[in-house]
């Protein structure tokens, strides 16, 4: 890590408080995968300094399409911390937010740890010990959402919230990747799409994290939350929208967005 990069991290720290940067490209270049996420810890270890604490991962870029259009032939990951978790029904208060958008993914906890840095799908499918209905809320610190695979890696994976089903279901005789999704925002159908859009199964992303985790030291852990990858288009979102998530076999969640 360097001195580029520690600055990088604190003008993306500076932006949560609505003032949007520019792309990160004269700090970082489109696909230094390395340079992002050695952003990326920094702030990671930042915030835990202040007192947050880690609950998990995001999978992101798990549609090869996005991966196309960054340039990039690899998903990212990003950590979910505890005060990002939105209840099951609740609320999310625009002013937290900058540019949101919601996506329909679908989420495990963990059962057991994961520290194999050969990790396969079907290690992956032994530890989880519950699958649920999740949305992700992302939102950008990059003005106008115009990110490469840095920007976003850096910018921690464009995370900002997630509501999980409060009803899990065991994994056993699930079809993960079958399973149709339906995502509507005040009753209106604005996303659909399948489970597998994340990378072919969710369990493939769930064992990529796996594997990348702990190639880096970081182990997945017993009780850590993993969303999987959007499963259709992201919707941008409004003031007083409510948004609910319905996957086939799996369960439903949603929340609305106002103070």
């Amino acid at each position: 890590m360097t001195a580029t990069h520690e600055a990088v991290a604190r003008r993306l720290r500076d932006a949560y408080a609505g003032a949007v940067v520019a792309p990160l490209r004269d700090a970082l270049e489109p696909t230094d995968a390395a340079g992002a996420y050695a952003v990326q810890t920094i702030n990671t270890r930042y915030w835990e300094a202040q007192g947050r604490r880690i609950v998990g991962r995001k999978a992101g870029l798990t549609a090869k399409a996005v991966q196309t259009q960054l340039g990039v032939d690899q998903p990212d990951f990003g950590v979910l911390f505890d005060d990002m978790r939105v209840a099951d029904g609740g609320k999310l208060d625009p002013a937290r937010t900058i540019q949101p958008k919601a996506e329909a993914e679908i989420a495990f906890i963990l059962g057991a740890g994961l520290p194999d840095p050969d990790t396969t799908p079907e290690q992956a499918a032994a530890a989880v010990a519950s699958v649920h209905a999740a949305i992700e809320v992302v939102d950008s610190r990059i003005a106008d959402w115009k990110i490469s695979f840095a920007d976003t890696v850096a910018d921690n994976g464009s995370s900002a919230f997630f509501v999980l089903a409060d009803d899990g279901l065991p994994l056993a005789g699930l079809d993960l990747e079958g399973a149709a999704m339906e995502m509507s925002v005040n009753g209106a159908v604005a996303s659909t799409g399948v489970g597998a859009a994340a990378l072919g199964n969710p369990l493939n992303a769930a064992a990529w994290l796996a594997q990348t985790l702990a190639t880096r030291g970081e182990p997945l852990q017993a009780g850590d939350i993993l969303l999987a990858g959007a499963l259709g288009p992201m919707v941008a979102l409004t003031p007083g929208d409510h948004v609910e998530a319905r996957i086939a076999g799996i369960g439903t969640c949603s929340f609305t967005y106002k103070a």
